[in-house]
């Protein structure tokens, strides 16, 4: 039996699109680019370095071969300090080629959404991506696969409602001047 591909190398076999939908108001709040950037919003560039960001490197060799990738967030406001470090960062996966837009969570009431964040590859893949409650990847096992065609249909129908609504980034502004750094945790 075969072994399934690595998670970017499913980005590496897909043909015509990547979508992604994020619903959580924070991420990885362990990462020390985080935690610097709490400390000091100008610590942490929003550059487009892939050194810096690998991510960006990957996108841009997708996107570059005719890979169309958007990503989506649904996020509370005000927003959370997770969200405007994301917010800060966007610029960078613009560059890279992803198109990025945001939905504030009080205009997605009325919208049927899958209850984890995922990835769908070419409408035929979803990766669901399971986090803790404190936005850590799960121990559990951070990802699960389906092609399931009701599944798909679900996680495409939700992205494109989330979509249709949302704030393209350039649009999107996050007021940085009421930010007040937190205490990091930890």
């Amino acid at each position: 039996m075969a072994a399934e591909p690595a998670f970017d190398e499913l980005f590496r076999l897909a043909e015509r699109s990547a979508v992604h939908l994020e619903m959580r108001d924070g991420y990885m709040r362990s990462d020390p680019r985080f935690v610097a950037w709490q400390r000091d919003r100008g610590s942490v560039s929003a550059d487009s370095d892939p050194d810096q960001r690998p991510w960006l490197e990957l996108m841009r060799e997708i996107t570059g071969r005719g890979v169309e990738v958007r990503r989506a967030r649904i996020v509370s406001e005000p927003v959370s300090d997770y969200i405007r470090f994301e917010h800060h960062l966007t610029a960078g996966n613009t560059a890279g080629g992803e198109q990025v837009r945001w939905l504030p969570r009080r205009r997605a009431s009325d919208l049927a959404l899958p209850g984890n964040d995922f990835w769908l590859l070419d409408d035929s893949l979803v990766v669901f991506l399971h986090f803790t409650g404190e936005g850590e990847l799960s121990p559990e096992g951070d990802e699960e696969r389906t092609a399931d065609p009701a599944v798909v249909r679900l996680c495409s129908a939700a992205f494109e409602a989330v979509w249709e609504r949302a704030v393209p980034h350039e649009e999107y502004a996050v007021p940085h001047e009421e930010y007040e750094p937190s205490e990091p945790s930890g």
